[in-house]
């Protein structure tokens, strides 16, 4: 692949996502690098793999500096990282991503477990997010046809945060753009 597109993503994810991951030992390219590895062994579609990948495309793409959430700031870094998306890719990479902090405040709800396997950071950042869902949310959640692979996505990026991990580069990944392309 050797078009715009794959030159923005590298300059977005070799060229930006070096700082660290939040409150991680690792960056952000290793994270992402680390959820695109789990959804891929997992035998993840395409899109899926797509979306662990970018999934925190926002984070970069944002003009509020780092941790802004550790100023009471939320990015809204899902909603920036999928409007960026869906104009490059179908709904199937960009509304998982859209959905996987509303996945993170869902199976805090429905999991009694789910809360203690949140990093720091991301506890921290829940309340920001609206915090635990009411039941109206939840059955909203459940409606939307992209839930199941939000919450798919969602637990890869709470997995991928080891310091240790070994992945594929980050043009292994870029094979599956031209099948989500719009």
């Amino acid at each position: 692949m050797s078009d715009p597109l794959r030159q923005d993503l590298l300059d977005i994810f070799v060229g930006r996502a070096t700082r660290r991951y939040g409150l991680s030992e690792i960056n952000q390219l290793q994270h992402a690098l680390q959820a695109a590895a789990l959804a891929e062994a997992d035998g993840a579609p395409p899109a899926t793999v797509l979306a662990s990948l970018l999934h925190d495309v926002g984070h970069m793409i944002h003009q509020l500096g780092e941790d802004p959430a550790s100023r009471g700031v939320d990015d809204v870094h899902e909603e920036l990282g999928a409007q960026w998306l869906a104009e490059r890719f179908g709904p199937a990479v960009s509304e998982p991503v859209r959905l996987h902090v509303t996945a993170k405040r869902y199976l805090c709800t429905v999991e009694s477990d789910y809360f203690g396997k949140l990093a720091p950071d991301s506890v921290r950042s829940l309340e920001l997010q609206g915090g635990l869902m009411s039941p109206d949310e939840v059955e909203a959640f459940r409606a939307n046809p992209y839930h199941a692979e939000a919450v798919r996505l969602r637990r890869y990026d709470e997995e991928a945060k080891d310091p240790r991990a070994r992945t594929p580069d980050f043009d292994h990944y870029l094979r599956h753009v031209p099948a989500c392309r719009l």
